[in-house]
């Protein structure tokens, strides 16, 4: 009996040196929707956005990504200013904006649009429920809301 007690301790040693053994875990990338608000938005959202309105069928829309008021008919002027995405096609006769009240896209994001070259005058949430933010997801509602619209596609 001695002796079955003294070869257990022995039994974990292959264990040990099999962990030991294994090569090192590769490090991913890190995650793109990590990078820089600024980079993010131009080298990824916007490119991967303007795609996916091409696929809908609208190959003249304009994306411009810059910081400036809001702007909606009947609210008070905002002296701050915020990062903006504003999509504009038929000639500038619809457009919609995206606004981000801080430099992350996980954080408040309003919406806006606006048809016939009028300017927008509502603001709703946009992405709100959402935890985990993803250029995926990003993408999709932005065409899920314009599609919501019928600006993309008919019933």
């Amino acid at each position: 009996m001695a002796e079955e007690k003294e070869s257990k301790p022995n039994a974990a040693a292959p264990k040990a040196e099999k962990a030991a053994a294994k090569p090192p875990k590769k490090e991913k990338p890190p995650a793109i929707e990590k990078k820089p608000f600024t980079e993010f938005m131009q080298q990824h959202y916007l490119p991967s956005l303007e795609e996916a309105l091409k696929s809908k069928g609208i190959d003249d829309m304009q994306l411009e990504f810059e910081k400036r008021k809001l702007e909606i008919i009947g609210a008070d002027p905002s002296p701050e200013e915020y990062w903006q995405v504003r999509g504009r096609w038929k000639q500038g006769q619809r457009q919609f904006n995206i606004a981000f009240m801080k430099e992350d896209i996980s954080g408040q994001k309003v919406f806006s649009l606006a048809d016939h070259g009028a300017e927008p005058s509502t603001l709703e949430q946009f992405m709100g429920d959402e935890r985990r933010i993803t250029l995926d997801l990003m993408v999709h509602y932005t065409v899920q809301r314009l599609n919501g619209q019928k600006w993309l596609t008919r019933n």
